[in-house]
């Protein structure tokens, strides 16, 4: 048996959750430190913030480098397969943009 049923399914286990399309968007301005994504994402403690990048960079979506240095600097980026999964969510966040007044006020009644 696969392990996915379709492409939508592999696509969700990749960036399942809360804060892993919002590091990837984070990620797609720029390279960021781990710092800076933590700053950048109120609200995600440094604990799920270092357990999505290593799920993220088991599937090949971001790379981890590390520069050696004193204190060390790791820098996290988008792999290529990490831009094209950007380059997919795009649409779902403008799909987002487009519907968000409505969705909100949809939650609040």
């Amino acid at each position: 048996m696969p392990e996915f049923i379709c492409g939508l399914d592999a696509a969700v286990a990749v960036i399942g959750g809360k804060w892993k399309p919002l590091i990837l968007w984070a990620l797609s301005v720029e390279p960021r430190r781990t710092g800076e994504l933590r700053r950048e994402l109120e609200g995600i403690s440094e604990k799920v913030l270092t357990q999505q990048l290593r799920e993220l960079e088991r599937d090949g979506i971001i790379n981890r480098e590390v520069h050696q240095e004193v204190p060390p600097k790791v820098v996290y980026s988008l792999t290529p397969m990490g831009v094209t999964l950007d380059r997919a969510m795009a649409s779902l966040g403008d799909w987002g943009e487009q519907h968000m007044a409505a969705i909100s006020a949809a939650r609040r009644t």
